[in-house]
C-alpha cells in the first residue's frame, strides 16, 4: 500500500480528546513474536525498545495521564512486503509499556488497539503511535 497517512495534529493538554503522535523506530526482531531468541537478547531488547518509547513519549505526553485511550499503530517499511497485523502489534508491547512509564495513558490495560496501518517508506522505516483520548 503506498497512501498517504493522514498526520494528528497534537492538541493541547486541556482538550477533550486529546491527541499526541509518538514515533518510534521498528521493533527489534528479538520482540516479534515468532521470534526465538535467547532470554537474555529479547530481556535487553525489551528494556532499550521500552527506554526509546519513554524517552520520544516525553517529549510530548499531556500533562495529565489519559485515562482511556484509542491507539493506532501505523507501520512504514521499506519494502511493500505485507506482514501479519497481529504479530506486528503484539510486538510493540514494550513501546506500549514505554508510553505507560512516560505518563501518556495512566494504565495500558485501559489503551484500546485499533487496527495496525502499513504503509511504505523506504527512506525512513519507523512506527507511529497515535495515542487518542476517548471518554473514561
Amino acid at each position: 500500500m503506498t497512501r498517504a497517512a493522514p498526520q494528528p495534529s497534537p492538541t493541547s493538554a486541556g482538550d477533550v480528546g486529546r491527541r499526541i503522535l509518538v514515533v518510534l523506530p521498528l521493533p527489534p526482531r528479538q520482540l516479534q513474536p515468532n521470534a526465538r531468541p535467547h532470554w537474555t537478547a529479547k530481556a535487553g531488547a525489551v528494556k532499550r525498545y521500552r527506554q526509546i518509547a519513554w524517552l520520544s513519549a516525553l517529549a510530548v505526553r499531556p500533562r495529565q495521564a489519559m485515562l482511556t485511550a484509542r491507539v493506532t499503530a501505523k507501520f512504514y517499511f521499506a519494502d511493500r512486503r505485507q506482514r501479519d497485523p497481529d504479530n506486528l502489534l503484539a510486538s510493540l508491547k514494550a513501546g506500549f509499556d514505554g508510553l505507560v512509564d512516560a505518563h501518556v495513558v495512566g494504565n495500558d490495560a485501559k489503551m484500546v488497539h485499533m487496527p495496525v496501518e502499513q504503509y511504505v517508506d523506504c527512506d525512513r522505516p519507523r512506527v507511529e503511535i497515535e495515542v487518542e483520548e476517548v471518554g473514561a
